[in-house]
């Protein structure tokens, strides 16, 4: 086959996944989807299955009850999901400072993060934030972007092949930086910082306090040295986010419910 048959047919495929895939997201965003919400939901159930196999999960009362109670109060202002109907959320007992919310509705809060997210409201700005993740389909955002990303890398290899280009191997391993650094990395960011959009509002509706969301991300500045830069990394900068999340916060309209008092876990008393 020639190299202009190839690039052709390729073009082709691209151009009706594109039209085929777009889409909105809660804050107004295009995306590119090529995998469906159910198919990704099926995908998210099985991971966090193997996820509890593997990982040591919590098994203190007072722990569970304070991660559900900030949980439950984020989910009762989250709007109802076409690809699944239920939530569910389980602590790891881990010193990883970290949590997740997969396609799916499963939520996995590391005991860990409880030590930088000192307070409910804390908490709440994680939840809603990972929860944010779920509302906007960036899972299947992502593994669609790594598909469009691999095709063009296999699409690429195959026209150097064909023409028979010197050093194809040093040019691809340029291109696959250039699409790693360029494309995939940044698009990650976005995701992060519409989370954070999508979490601030979510808990300020449930009647938690969103300038915490501040606050924890400047307890997460301090606990994470020596962090990559931000052209480097797939979350925005401390920085960046903090005054993202200020500006977000002054166009929030007041509360109409209160929160909970879910207490605190163990970790604290």
């Amino acid at each position: 086959m020639k190299i202009n048959k190839i690039k052709y047919t390729v073009a082709a495929a691209l151009l009706s996944a594109l039209i085929a895939g777009c889409t909105t997201s809660p804050t107004g965003r295009s995306q590119f989807i090529l995998v469906s919400g159910s198919e990704m939901a099926t995908l998210g159930a099985q991971s966090f299955s193997e996820l509890k196999k593997n990982e040591k999960v919590s098994t203190d009362k007072k722990t569970n009850q304070y991660v559900q109670c900030v949980t439950d109060a984020i989910l009762e202002v989250t709007p109802p999901q076409p690809d699944f109907d239920e939530w569910e959320v389980v602590v790891f007992d881990s010193d990883q400072i970290n949590a997740f919310a997969l396609p799916g509705g499963k939520i996995g809060v590391y005991t860990g993060l409880l030590k930088v997210a000192r307070t409910q409201d804390q908490l709440a700005s994680v939840i809603g934030h990972e929860i944010g993740h779920v509302m906007a389909n960036h899972g299947s955002e992502r593994v669609s972007s790594s598909l469009a990303a691999n095709s063009a890398l296999q699409i690429t290899s195959i026209a150097l092949g064909a023409s028979g280009t010197a050093d194809a191997d040093l040019i691809m391993a340029g291109l696959g930086l250039g699409v790693n650094v360029g494309v995939l990395l940044p698009f990650s960011r976005t995701h992060e910082s519409e989370s954070d959009l999508i979490g601030v509002r979510l808990m300020n509706e449930a009647g938690f306090n969103p300038n915490q969301s501040v606050a924890l991300w400047r307890n997460m500045a301090k606990a994470s040295d020596g962090a990559p830069p931000e052209i480097l990394s797939t979350h925005p900068s401390h920085d960046t986010r903090i005054s993202d999340l200020q500006t977000a916060i002054n166009e929030l309209p007041p509360p109409t419910r209160k929160a909970p008092n879910c207490g605190s876990p163990n970790l604290f008393g």
